[in-house]
C-alpha cells in the first residue's frame, strides 16, 4: 500500500502538470466581436500567464517527489498545494466569468486599438472553451494528490535503499575489483589492496 501511495501521488501530480502544459497551448477563450468580424481566439498561456510556468513547476515537483526523502516530501506537498491553489483560482475566474481585461492584448493586436473604451466597444462576449474546465479538473486532482502526499508520505519507503543494498553486496563479492570499485573502496576508507593480498 505504501508503494502504491507514492506511485499514485507522483503519477497524479505529473498528469496534472502535463495537462497544464498541453492546455496552455490550446484555445481557452473565444472573444466575440461586435463588429461582426471573426472571433479572436485566446490560448491558455495568454489567458492565464502563470499557467505554463506553474505547470512546469508541478511537473518538476512530481519528478522530485518520486525520489525525495521524508522531510522533503512534506515541503514538496505544501508547495504543490500552493501551486494548485493559484491555478484553481485563476482557472475558475476564467471559466465562470472571464474579465474583459483578458481580451485586451488580443483586441489590441487585431485592431490596433487599446484602452477600456476600445474593449467595451469591440468585445461583445467572451466564451470559455472546454479547456479551462479540463484544467480545473486537473487542478482539483492536483490538490487532492498533494493533500494525500501530506497524509501518506511518512510511510513511504526510502528511495535510496536499493542503491545502498547494491553497494553493500558489491563489497562482499570476492571477485576481482576494477578501477571504479577500487575508488569506491577508497572513498569508504577501505584499502582495496588488502583484499588482493
Amino acid at each position: 500500500m505504501k508503494r502504491r501511495a507514492r506511485m499514485l501521488s507522483v503519477l497524479t501530480i505529473l498528469l496534472a502538470g502535463a495537462i497544464g502544459i498541453v492546455s496552455s497551448t490550446q484555445t481557452w477563450l473565444v472573444v466575440e466581436r461586435s463588429d461582426a468580424v471573426e472571433p479572436l481566439l485566446i490560448a491558455g498561456a495568454d489567458a492565464l500567464t502563470l499557467l505554463a510556468p506553474l505547470s512546469l513547476a508541478v511537473l518538476a515537483l512530481g519528478a522530485v517527489l518520486a525520489i525525495a526523502g521524508p522531510v522533503l516530501r512534506y515541503v514538496l506537498g505544501v508547495l504543490t498545494i500552493a501551486a494548485s491553489g493559484v491555478l484553481l483560482a485563476g482557472t475558475a475566474t476564467l471559466l465562470f466569468g472571464p474579465p474583459l481585461s483578458v481580451a485586451a492584448d488580443a483586441v489590441a493586436e487585431a485592431t490596433g486599438l487599446s484602452g477600456d473604451s476600445a474593449l467595451y466597444t469591440i468585445v461583445a462576449k467572451i466564451e470559455p472553451t472546454g479547456w479551462p474546465a479540463i484544467a480545473l479538473a486537473a487542478w482539483v486532482l492536483l490538490l487532492l494528490a498533494s493533500v494525500f502526499v501530506l497524509f501518506t508520505a511518512r510511510g513511504w519507503a526510502s528511495g535510496g535503499r536499493r542503491y545502498r543494498a547494491a553497494s553493500e553486496a558489491k563489497h562482499h563479492d570476492d571477485g576481482p575489483l576494477d578501477a571504479i570499485d577500487s575508488w569506491d573502496e577508497l572513498s569508504q576508507g577501505t584499502d582495496p589492496t588488502d583484499a588482493a593480498r
